[in-house]
């Protein structure tokens, strides 16, 4: 048996009339582009602190005491605000990563929509958390951090707490759309399209 040549990520075993024998799952090659750690580690925390953010929040709903909602909704406010310093981190690394080569086989269109999309999850990941910020304020309420407290983007506003509140539950819910596109997206390079896209921001042991 000799292994076919080909485009295609799976390996492929044929028999000696050329014809398809097995498949084996396909792996990272040893010539794939790879991200580089550091940009790896703050995509998936800034995951794990949207995770965090969001369950604290729908958990202070369910929650009765005063004192119970009052720490919840602090912590959902520190991993809003971890997520905005990841964002910012994330912005700082950009450029000293260089452009990425593309990864997977897709069109132009599928790399267009998905270079919209990463721009729209981009800004939502911006203005989620400074729009939380601002309502706190807008709502009377100091912003901390750690014990520090943040300076107030906004003065006290009833009025505009509740506009507030309502673009900050929008946005949110534009972040799940966004997360779950994206999610998809990879899930069907993954199994579909039997690609590197996702494979590259998964955790690897370093080779020997």
């Amino acid at each position: 048996m000799t292994p076919a040549h080909g485009n295609d990520d799976a390996t492929r075993i044929t028999d000696d009339r050329g014809f398809l024998k097995a498949s084996q799952p396909p792996t990272l090659s040893e010539g794939a582009d790879t991200r580089p750690r550091r940009w790896v580690v703050l995509h998936w925390l800034t995951v794990l602190c949207l995770a965090l953010a969001a369950l604290l929040i729908l958990t202070r709903d369910e929650v009765d005491g005063r004192a119970a909602r009052a720490w919840l909704l602090e912590g959902h406010r520190h991993f809003g605000l971890f997520v905005l310093m990841l964002f910012f981190a994330r912005v700082a690394l950009r450029p000293r990563l260089g452009k990425s080569p593309p990864q997977g086989r897709a069109t132009w269109i599928m790399r267009g929509a998905a270079a919209a999309t990463h721009m729209a999850l981009y800004a939502t990941l911006l203005a989620l958390p400074l729009l939380g910020w601002s309502l706190s304020n807008a709502e009377g309420k100091p912003v901390h951090l750690f014990g520090l407290t943040l300076p107030a983007l906004v003065g006290a506003d009833e009025d505009f707490a509740d506009t507030l509140l309502v673009w900050h539950q929008d946005v949110a819910w534009l972040l799940i759309g966004l997360v779950s596109l994206h999610v998809g997206a990879a899930l069907w390079h993954h199994f579909v399209l039997r690609d590197e896209a996702l494979r590259v921001l998964l955790p690897r042991r370093r080779r020997e």
